[in-house]
């Protein structure tokens, strides 16, 4: 029964997410972005402690899978936001006539 109710909390969780993610303006983006990739370090640690408790080899192996999805997330979300802010920086080309 434990696991109907973990899938019953992720379906929740991922129609609240989309939900609340569609209805962010563009504008907003990059600061939501830097906000969610603090979450994804906090999932990362989650991850880790899931797979430090893991029993079997499947538990392991899920476990592993989610540290390096995790892992991926949120080192690819700060390198999406590195190249979401170098647009706002000033260029330094200055045109010759």
């Amino acid at each position: 029964m434990e696991g109907i109710i973990a899938l019953y909390i992720f379906m929740l969780a991922a129609f609240t997410g989309y939900e609340v993610i569609s209805k962010v303006p563009v504008i907003l983006h990059t600061p939501l972005m830097s906000g969610s990739n603090f979450i994804h370090g906090i999932v990362l640690v989650g991850a880790m402690v899931a797979l430090g408790h893991a029993g079997s080899k499947l538990e392991m192996l899920f476990g592993f899978i989610a540290v390096i999805l995790a892992a991926g997330n949120a080192a690819g979300g700060y390198v999406v936001t590195e190249r979401m802010l170098e647009m706002f920086k000033p260029s330094d080309k200055k045109e010759s006539k």
